[in-house]
């Protein structure tokens, strides 16, 4: 470099420092052939994502087309996100293979509705599908881990906007490898008119991570109200940042 004579080795460490950080890169896959409220949640979570893209220097890019989560592809990108469906089954060995070597993932709602894939069942907790409340209600949440990124600034108790909320069986936080960070306040139960929660599920985590991978899942995720709570939006830019290796605020 010029200027550098004797102490080139210490030049190139400043000008190496002067650089800005490659920008990070997210990949969200969106399914169109899903049930309406499924498309209006990933319609607004693809104005939300490049929202938080513009605030903190983050490319986003979508696709509907899931051959794009191949291996090469997959090399360009730090997070993958699924906002309303999963893999067919010639892409689950791929997204294994990211996952196990360090890519990051964050599910919302239907995502985490994958029967017949033994290791998304144990990535996600061992947990399968028990029941849903209907209609789609708000619901009290209670954040069990106050000390997560991904829950700073986070009330201990909100309410987060109207969503169809999930139980799962057995509950994944049995699995000593969850950190379960949010849970439906069963105070609320029975919770739904026509599909209820009750104390059947007596603990119903909605947002966790399995702490042998980077990866976050979330419960919400159906129609149109999803984005409207300044706090549940936090928490979810908080869980982008985190995911990516960013301090959250």
């Amino acid at each position: 470099m010029k200027g550098c004579s004797a102490v080139a080795a210490l030049c190139w460490i400043a000008h190496a420092a002067a650089q800005p950080a490659p920008q990070p890169r997210v990949l969200l896959f969106f399914s169109l052939n899903v049930e309406a409220d499924h498309m209006l949640f990933a319609t607004d979570a693809l104005r939300f994502f490049a929202e938080v893209g513009d605030r903190h220097n983050i490319r986003v890019d979508a696709t509907s087309n899931w051959s794009e989560l191949n291996d090469e592809n997959l090399k360009q990108y730090q997070l993958v996100v699924w906002l309303n469906g999963g893999p067919p089954g010639a892409q689950q060995q791929v997204f294994q293979r990211y996952m196990e070597n360090g890519g990051a993932w964050l599910g919302f709602h239907v995502s985490g509705f994958i029967s017949r894939w033994e290791w998304f069942k144990q990535f996600f907790g061992g947990a399968s599908f028990g029941v849903n409340n209907w209609p789609p209600l708000p619901a009290r949440v209670i954040v069990d881990d106050t000390e997560s990124p991904v829950t700073r600034g986070i009330p201990k108790t909100f309410v987060a906007p109207i969503n169809e909320w999930y139980s799962w069986r057995p509950s994944p936080r049995l699995d000593k490898n969850i950190r379960v960070l949010l849970t439906l306040d069963p105070s609320q139960y029975p919770l739904g008119i026509k599909g209820l929660i009750t104390g059947r599920d007596p603990d119903v985590p909605v947002v966790w991570t399995n702490t042998k991978f980077k990866m976050l899942y979330m419960n919400m995720g159906h129609g149109d109200k999803i984005f409207t709570s300044p706090t549940q939006n936090k928490l979810i830019e908080n869980g982008i940042l985190w995911l990516l290796g960013a301090p959250t605020a």
